[in-house]
């Protein structure tokens, strides 16, 4: 539907900055936590976010959250962690996708840069001409536009942190606190290759030290891929990697590619901190009481329900052209609901 001339013409704006990020060129120090770092170098702030003014009211109370992370989420997120209770923390992609799961009842949700770069009509990951699909600006665009949608702690799949240096991890976790998430996930491979250890080791210690610079106690997971990699002793790698990820600061250790309950109960005996296990990647018979009581303290679902959405779409599709009929219609949430869902004032 064309909205109104009067209304389409009408937009505000929501100035996004960081403290420290509009000063170029400030060091940081050379070594954090016995790892070796080169200068980490500021960049300029995230910039400015436009909303129409008819934007619904969930959109616009954004302009009065302050744009940092909420130090009460940034908390709250962390006494989760230290439960070790197995949380379960589902990952949205948008505004609106956020809300239906914060009003399903959820502590904590997480993005999903899968489920992002489906949302815009790209692949996952990198693209043959090389870089990312969703670059680390859209990202953000789209990472804000979810933690102002919601009152709860938000936890960023920050990828690789878009580069392979220290400093570009930093810069990153930086601009992810500066978008208001409470915590983050780093990765430690790229291309299909996982990055040398000691160069993994130096991203975790940079990524803390950036995380730590605001004061604000942000959650910072160390994800190692070697089991999804198959690297030549997977299981002793991704031990080895998370043990000395968490000595260079990370908060969560999250080891993917796993989809059985006695490797998972050997991750979490031999792993020295929080372990995040993601739920729909693989197999799906594992539950949550199974990975509750294996020890598991966090449980995310990745791009699943993002895919499963596309799921919808695709039969949803099919039915009509294939059958002519809508009982796919049938599973949808009234207008009327979504509307007053959607229009709720969460500031």
């Amino acid at each position: 539907m064309r909205e109104p001339a009067s209304r389409a013409r009408t937009t505000h704006r929501m100035r996004v900055a960081a403290p420290g990020l509009s000063t170029p060129g400030t060091s940081a120090p050379k070594t954090v936590r016995g790892v070796r770092l080169s200068g980490l170098t500021s960049a300029q702030s995230p910039g400015t976010v436009w909303f129409p003014r008819w934007t619904s009211a969930v959109c616009r109370s954004a302009e009065r959250i302050r744009p940092m992370t909420d130090r009460r989420h940034a908390a709250a997120f962390r006494r989760l962690h230290e439960g070790r209770t197995g949380f379960l923390m589902p990952n949205a992609w948008d505004a609106g996708s956020a809300i239906v799961l914060a009003e399903a009842g959820f502590e904590a949700l997480a993005t999903t840069s899968a489920g992002i770069a489906f949302s815009l009509g790209r692949p996952d990951h990198t693209i043959p001409e090389g870089g990312k699909a969703v670059s680390r600006a859209e990202m953000f665009d789209r990472v804000r536009q979810i933690t102002a949608a919601v009152d709860l702690p938000v936890n960023g799949d920050l990828e690789d942190g878009y580069g392979a240096e220290p400093e570009a991890v930093a810069e990153t976790v930086r601009l992810a606190v500066a978008a208001g998430l409470a915590g983050g996930n780093v990765e430690d491979f790229a291309d299909g290759a996982l990055y040398d250890e000691e160069l993994a080791v130096a991203r975790i210690a940079a990524a803390r030290e950036a995380a730590d610079a605001d004061g604000t106690d942000f959650v910072l997971t160390a994800r190692t891929d070697g089991l999804m990699l198959r690297s030549p002793d997977p299981l002793a790698d991704a031990v080895r990697r998370a043990n000395r990820y968490r000595e260079a600061g990370a908060d969560c250790l999250y080891v993917p590619g796993v989809n059985d309950l006695a490797t998972i109960t050997t991750l979490v005996a031999e792993v020295n901190g929080p372990l995040n296990v993601v739920m729909g990647l693989g197999a799906t018979s594992l539950t949550a009481d199974a990975l509750r009581s294996a020890g598991v303290a966090r449980l995310s679902l990745g791009g699943s329900i993002a895919r499963a959405a596309l799921g919808f779409v695709r039969d949803s599709a099919r039915e009509l052209l294939e059958r002519g009929t809508l009982t796919f219609a049938e599973g949808q949430i009234p207008q009327g609901e979504l509307n007053e869902l959607f229009t709720r004032d969460r500031a």
